[in-house]
């Protein structure tokens, strides 16, 4: 399998760890949207990533839609439960952090992509302030050494990843704050199989 997109996207660096964690094989094709937007489309007419081209050549997008696939190919040891309260429990916190990632992606081109005359102040604040909401919900649900189960799920995955692409590019967001969150980023980071996976540049 081929891993389209550079680890530095949150979305991309999700679906590397688990597949490292699920123990699937990949190769990364480190394509930038900012500087591979034509060879991105190729792979996904909408020009984002990521996209996970299987080995028969069918080529999956979005990051949940692959995570999805993924699952359905683990069975049992997927890291989101297939059915019940339990499933909509790691789902309704993976869709937080995934929200997280959104909202800190927006307030990252807002802030320091867009030529400083066409930033929008209050629009950036409003981002952050969403990111932070999402940030401060996930703090509170990790209680135990996991979000959710008392065991690692795909919430887990999502939230330290959504975490650590805020510490790199908005760091204000998260310095100081959030405590739990970044001790479970320092435990799933001291796991190769998901510290590998941070962008290194």
């Amino acid at each position: 399998m081929q891993l389209v997109g550079r680890f530095l996207s949150p979305f991309v660096r999700r679906v590397a760890a688990t597949l490292n964690l699920y123990g699937l094989e990949f190769t990364s094709l480190p394509l930038a949207t900012t500087t591979d937007g034509a060879a991105i489309a190729g792979y996904n007419p909408v020009g984002r990533v990521p996209s996970l081209i299987l080995e028969d050549g069918e080529v999956l997008v979005d990051s949940n839609a692959i995570l999805d696939h993924l699952d359905e190919v683990m069975g049992e040891a997927a890291l989101t439960p297939h059915a019940g309260a339990e499933r909509r429990l790691v789902l309704r916190a993976t869709a937080i952090g995934v929200g997280v990632m959104e909202k800190t992606v927006q307030a990252y081109y807002e802030t320091a992509r867009r030529p400083e005359a066409l930033r929008w102040a209050e629009g950036a604040a409003n981002l952050q302030a969403q990111a932070q909401g999402g940030f401060a919900a996930l703090e509170a649900m990790a209680e135990g050494d996991f979000l959710c189960l008392g065991r690692l799920t795909q919430a887990d995955v999502t939230a330290v990843v959504a975490l650590d692409f805020a510490a790199k590019v908005l760091p204000a967001l998260v310095e100081g704050s959030y405590p739990r969150l970044h001790a479970l980023s320092a435990r799933l980071n001291a796991d190769a199989r998901v510290g590998n996976t941070a962008f290194k540049g």
